[in-house]
């Protein structure tokens, strides 16, 4: 099975994918509106074909992207039937599961957080999603949304807990810049529950904690009640100027085709040195010149009457170009896909 943990720094959320190799479906664990672009590029480059994302609960301190992920892939949202959401494909109940290719997720209800928390649990036991039920050393706050201490605990007793030992622990959210822990650890060390806590001892220091409330739960709440669906039902703007694509990396990048066929629209940055500019891929017929070594100096000197795409012979050195023009203050920038290398592959003049 093919595994990823990914990370949202505004919200210190973490989202995993999951994916079978053979047939290459995926489900995406607890995803992050703002990190839409990056999820879709990680799923393109990796040649994936998203089924679910997957909501462990209704968060209170980001919006899930489950609804972006529908509108632009085709996938299927789901969550705990308990919140009676709107624009969920999927409702799930304690026991479902969730099968992608060879591989399923076992759905487990761990209430007391919220009303519908659950956790997902891979069917070889060997990894389990708790969402904001268990943390690493810590546990989710239960004091809004149907929090119920007494109720948390016996969740993670009796559906955490009761998993093996070494079944890895990977949470919804981490603070302290942890990643991961073992059922084992957690049983053993976790500072609420941990340790042979009673669930008189852990209700008292649930009542205790003294938390001031998540700054986005007027916002977050009310969107997941949705799906994640904005209420205006709006998408954030993307580039108009061409089919600008983000990359895993970060970066924007556009195809070859698409610059042969509106090269005229455009301006075509050429980063190379000047020997390469005659070699054997060629150069565009009008394209402007500024070695990657003089741009961070010259930027003054990139026109701004169009769009630029950057270009150099497979996409690396300008990459690097696209990003110094970005942090300069141009957003109508992209890089070629591949550079010269894929140009003169698919046959394109120059």
């Amino acid at each position: 099975m093919l595994f990823r943990q990914l990370f949202d720094a505004a919200s210190s959320t973490y989202t995993y994918l999951l994916a079978d190799r053979q047939t290459r479906e995926a489900v995406l664990v607890d995803s992050v509106f703002e990190q839409h672009a990056r999820d879709a590029a990680l799923l393109r480059e990796l040649g994936l074909k998203l089924l679910y994302t997957l909501d462990t609960h209704c968060h209170a301190d980001h919006v899930t992207g489950a609804w972006r992920m529908k509108v632009a892939l085709g996938s299927q949202a789901a969550l705990s039937a308990a919140y009676g959401a709107e624009n969920i494909d999927r409702v799930l109940v304690h026991g479902d599961r969730v099968r992608f290719g060879a591989h399923a997720l076992e759905v487990r209800a761990v209430p007391g957080h919220t009303d519908g928390c659950l956790a997902f649990v891979t069917e070889d036991r060997t990894r389990v999603f708790t969402g904001d039920a268990l943390l690493v050393r810590g546990t989710g706050r239960t004091d809004f949304q149907g929090g119920d201490a007494g109720r948390l605990y016996r969740s993670i007793h009796e559906q955490l807990f009761s998993l093996p030992d070494d079944c890895a622990v990977y949470p919804g959210h981490d603070y302290e810049g942890r990643t991961s822990s073992t059922v084992a650890e957690e049983r053993q060390f976790n500072a609420r529950i941990g340790g042979g806590a009673r669930e008189a001892d852990f209700v008292g220091t649930m009542r205790n904690l003294g938390l001031p409330h998540p700054k986005q739960i007027a916002v977050a709440v009310p969107a997941n009640l949705r799906g994640g669906r904005p209420e205006d039902a709006v998408l954030p703007a993307v580039p108009a100027w061409g089919p600008v694509v983000t990359t895993y990396a970060g970066l924007p990048e556009i195809a070859p085709e698409w610059v042969a066929a509106h090269r005229g629209a455009v301006h075509v940055l050429d980063v190379r040195d000047a020997p390469e500019l005659d070699a054997e891929l060629g150069h565009l017929l009008g394209a402007h010149r500024i070695p990657l070594d003089d741009l961070r100096a010259r930027v003054a000197d990139v026109p701004t009457d169009r769009p630029v795409v950057l270009v150099c012979r497979t996409g690396r050195r300008s990459a690097l170009a696209t990003q110094i023009l970005r942090k300069a203050g141009r957003e109508d920038v992209a890089n070629l896909a591949g550079g010269m290398v894929a140009w003169r592959d698919l046959g394109l003049p120059s």
